[in-house]
Formats: C-alpha cells, structure tokens, sequence
C-alpha cells in the first residue's frame, strides 16, 4: 500500500517514464514482507535497455525489473539511501526518514 505522494507527483513520474527519462518516485510504503521498511523508491523508465544500463552503476540485476506498464526497479533500505544520495535526491531522504538506514547523517561527496 503506498500513500505520502500526490496525484500529480505520480503522474510526473509516469509522464517522465513515457518520455524515455530515468524517474524517481519515492512514497511510504507498508508490506508485510518488510516490516523494517517504511517507505520505497521506484526507479522506473520506459525504455528497459536504458534502464538496465542505469542500474549497472548500483549493481542492479535486469531480472529486478518489475516489467508492466512502467517499468522499474524498487528500492529499499540502505541500497535506498545510497543511490538517493549519489543520485542527489537529498530532499527525499529527508522528506521520508532515511537517514535512519546509515545510522548517522553524512553529505554527498
């Protein structure tokens, strides 16, 4: 179950998706099967070559992909955090609490 974004962040997520961009989307999440995470990324494009080769850098396996509509990768945890961090998206690290997955705050390098 996912809440903490709007319609229109997800439609420009979508939107981005469609368009060939690598997008982000970050919301909370609850799953039974992880009970230790609150909140999820998806990373998603269109064009699944495009997004096999972005997730090379992060050590992603293609197979990982959630194949539908908008393909993407699903993020959790301290694998989470890192590519928000390297990726620059500090804002939603601190809009949903990661900082708690590294134990302690640090700044991009």
């Amino acid at each position: 179950m996912a809440f903490g974004i709007t319609r229109n962040e997800l439609n420009a997520w979508k939107r981005k998706i469609d368009e060939g961009e690598i997008a982000f989307l970050t919301h909370y999440w609850h799953d039974k099967r992880f009970p230790h995470y609150h909140a999820v990324t998806k990373v998603g494009c269109k064009s699944i070559p495009k997004l096999v080769e972005w997730g090379k850098q992060y050590h992603l396996r293609a197979e990982w992909i959630h194949d539908g509509e908008y393909p993407h990768f699903d993020l959790l945890g301290e694998k989470q955090f890192f590519i928000l961090q390297t990726e620059g998206l500090l804002d939603r690290i601190d809009k949903f609490n990661l900082w708690q997955y590294v134990g302690t705050r640090t700044q991009k390098k």
